[in-house]
């Protein structure tokens, strides 16, 4: 369970932008993005700066932490939302002032390389944070995903996730554990860190992943990673997201994503669950890092549900 407090949102809430990650292609998405927003009733203050780009990256490390900080210590943000994943936040790790961020009780909302900062939030202050949209593709296309705009409102509402989708699982569970996880790649990055949650914290957990543009080898290749480190044997459940935009090839003969599962749970103990709406897709749900969550699997139907 997380162990440090988020501040409740405003009926108005302000949403500070920053980037952390990989730049912006253009300003004209950022621009979109924060209109959208602004046209859902929020209220927005954007820290990241277009012509700050350095290289692939959303500004230099000192200007990065600038924006981070600088959406901390506004007292207009209620919600500091990440412009895009990408990479990026490797580099800010060893720099990050982990106690200020926590103790600002501020939520943080965005998945991909986000998942780097969450990951270590959550291991060095137990601070939970948001799995969601991004501002870049979430919110600066020009028709939004009715569905990512239904979880985002309502989580930021009610201070919940409700997220049910279908699944090939064919067991029915009921259990309960600290959601945890993200973007497979960031989590192996991390293991074997201080930026790592510790087990203690995420023993009995439900690890939700997803990935993008990884072949199924290299998605088992990283969960048998996990598995030998000794991380999935202490889940109650893993659940599996989109893993969008790989390709198969002639000599995989037959090897493709599912047969990949069906070899995980020869080997694994635990339920493996299917069909997350969550990842590098247009359909996104939101998901609470650290948070105590129920999980029910009922007539291949899953549903999470957790408050916070």
């Amino acid at each position: 369970m997380s162990r440090a407090y988020i501040k409740p949102f405003p009926e108005q809430a302000c949403i500070g932008i920053v980037g952390l990650s990989s730049a912006a292609l253009d300003q004209a998405e950022v621009e979109q993005g924060i209109a959208h927003l602004n046209a859902n009733g929020f209220r927005t203050l954007n820290f990241y700066d277009h012509a700050q780009h350095f290289q692939r990256f959303a500004a230099t490390e000192t200007e990065c932490l600038a924006q981070l900080y600088g959406a901390l210590e506004h007292p207009e943000v209620d919600l500091i939302l990440a412009l895009r994943g990408g990479y990026g936040l490797s580099r800010l790790l060893h720099l990050l002032d982990y106690r200020k961020i926590a103790e600002s009780g501020k939520l943080i909302a965005g998945y991909s390389d986000v998942t780097i900062l969450q990951l270590a939030l959550f291991a060095k202050e137990g601070m939970p944070s948001l799995s969601g949209p991004c501002l870049i593709n979430d919110f600066s296309r020009e028709t939004l995903n009715t569905y990512t705009q239904d979880q985002w409102l309502h989580c930021l509402k009610t201070r919940s996730i409700n997220v049910e989708f279908p699944t090939d699982c064919v067991d029915n569970l009921e259990l309960e554990g600290p959601l945890w996880g993200g973007n497979l790649a960031a989590c192996c990055h991390l293991l074997g860190t201080p930026f790592f949650p510790h087990i203690a914290h995420i023993e009995g957990g439900i690890l939700f992943l997803e990935d993008v543009a990884e072949h199924p080898y290299r998605i088992e290749r990283m969960l048998l990673q996990l598995y030998h480190a000794g991380v999935l044997q202490k889940q109650k459940a893993l659940v599996l997201g989109q893993f969008s935009a790989y390709r198969l090839a002639p000599h995989d003969q037959g090897y493709d994503f599912d047969e990949m599962v069906k070899y995980l749970r020869c080997i694994l103990a635990i339920p493996i669950i299917t069909g997350l709406p969550f990842g590098h897709v247009d359909e996104k749900a939101c998901l609470m890092q650290g948070a105590l969550t129920k999980l029910t699997v009922k007539a291949n139907r899953v549903n999470l549900l957790a408050h916070f």
